[in-house]
């Protein structure tokens, strides 16, 4: 063929496909929105994301999502009085000069005291009028007083509504009056997430550099780790989110967050050992605490009301039970630490000692412990309980109580 004729049909085709790319471009666009607008139509948020990504662009949406979500994260600041000292050098006896007259012995003595910054973190508000969430360590001390600074500088006194004693999590509220509302974040439902989800982190890295913005994506779900703060102490966290977004010192307590703007966790520590491997504890469970302290005043959280050591595989095979996991029934040490709890949910529910629980609701033991699978519920609510007792499986219903 005359290389004429292989030109000419080269532009034809490049020609041809700009206008299918084209056509399809805007049949697309116009297939996405309709689409779109059904979901809105039927509620769903994720299409409010998707809408505004196809329309301002990828980037661009994450740049406008973390303006109006910085908005409402703060900065946390512990300050306490702390002694203040002065050296000084106190004359020793010299009567012959023999050391000049200049030789002094240092001592030191206190000079009244000083408030001074002794810690920090980050937070977030919650609601408008003045709810903030952030980690227990970074309020841990109760002797300090605790300020916030938002991402434009104001400065508000706060004090600590709730410390959680189970988890890593606290409620603060501005005590200062103020004559507007504070902008808040919502929360995302956290047990949709997926790995590769890309999210974003925002807080005060490093107790130093405020209102700091990293991208990740999700790594990991439902990890359990232990965590060691800087006086030492180590707190187990079970079903964490595992992130590769970068959280450092000082982040904790700040939010994580999905592309439609959502606390989906809320960041608590970080892997030492290797680099970007970060967890944040799930928004699912910190939604509870705080709607708990708002409704409330305190930490209010489910409870069944029994003792129980954990089955394992040798345990099972040394007592001949019937499953290799779950939560064996069992009364404690002493006479008076019975294994069901007396008035209990789980006494009313007909739970008995040697009983095996294996499943609560949807939360099979296998894959989570008690304590936990009850958390994920909320006080009231019934929930069915499969247990084996005598190598029979049984399905009991429970109404869980307040934790006393």
């Amino acid at each position: 063929m005359p290389m004429f004729y292989q030109v000419r049909l080269v532009i034809v085709s490049v020609i041809s496909t700009l206008v299918i790319i084209t056509a399809l471009g805007w049949w697309g666009r116009e297939l996405v929105g309709q689409l779109l607008l059904a979901q809105l139509e039927r509620g769903d948020n994720e299409a409010v994301a998707t809408e505004q990504i196809i329309n301002v662009g990828y980037e661009e949406h994450i740049t406008e999502m973390v303006a109006t979500a910085n908005q409402a994260v703060v900065s946390v600041i512990a300050t306490r009085d702390v002694p203040v000292y002065e050296r000084y050098y106190e004359d020793i006896f010299d009567p012959f000069g023999w050391f000049g007259g200049g030789l002094g012995v240092p001592r030191v003595r206190e000079q009244g005291t000083e408030e001074r910054e002794v810690g920090g973190g980050s937070g977030f508000f919650v609601s408008a009028d003045g709810h903030l969430v952030t980690n227990r360590h970074v309020v841990a001390d109760t002797e300090a007083r605790y300020s916030i600074v938002t991402s434009d500088g104001a400065v508000y006194a706060v004090t600590v509504l709730a410390r959680d004693p189970a988890f890593d999590i606290a409620v603060l509220q501005v005590v200062d009056e103020v004559a507007t509302e504070f902008p808040h974040l919502q929360f995302g439902d956290s047990d949709r997430l997926r790995l590769g989800e890309t999210v974003v982190a925002i807080g005060n890295a490093l107790a130093e550099f405020r209102n700091s913005v990293s991208r990740g994506v999700v790594s990991g779900l439902s990890r359990s780790v232990q965590a060691r703060d800087q006086r030492g102490m180590i707190e187990q966290l079970d079903r964490v989110i595992q992130t590769d977004a970068a959280i450092n010192l000082g982040n904790s307590g700040g939010p994580l967050l999905n592309l439609r703007g959502e606390v989906v966790g809320v960041n608590v520590a970080a892997s030492l050992r290797a680099e970007n491997v970060g967890f944040a504890l799930p928004a699912n469970m910190v939604a509870q605490i705080v709607r708990s302290v708002q409704e409330t005043g305190e930490i209010v959280r489910p409870f069944l009301g029994v003792r129980h050591i954990p089955v394992t595989a040798r345990l099972a095979e040394l007592n001949n039970l019937p499953v290799s996991y779950g939560a064996l029934v069992n009364r404690g040490q002493t006479p008076e630490e019975l294994a069901v709890m007396p008035g209990s949910a789980a006494a009313r529910a007909g739970i008995q000692e040697g009983d095996i629980i294996v499943q609560i609701g949807d939360r099979r033991l296998d894959q989570t412990s008690l304590a936990q699978a009850i958390r994920s519920f909320a006080v009231g609510e019934t929930v069915e309980i499969i247990i084996w007792r005598d190598d029979t499986e049984i399905t009991l219903q429970a109404t869980l109580s307040a934790s006393p």
